[in-house]
């Protein structure tokens, strides 16, 4: 793509779909940091950690 002349806005087509989709999953993430154990990773263990964030994630979509 050629740079804008001086004068021209520069204008980037974008899709909106990877915008709406990219809040959805920056919403789930603000939603999951409102679990105190999800924010400050309180589990010693990567398996642990997961499985709290499933927890989580289940008990919000239900």
């Amino acid at each position: 793509m050629a740079p804008a002349a001086a004068g021209e806005a520069d204008v980037r087509p974008c899709s909106t779909n990877s915008s709406t989709s990219g809040a959805v999953v920056e919403r789930c993430f603000n939603r999951l940091k409102q679990w105190r154990g999800i924010a400050t990773r309180y589990e010693k263990t990567a398996e642990s950690y997961r499985a709290a964030i499933i927890l989580t994630s289940l008990l919000m979509w239900a």
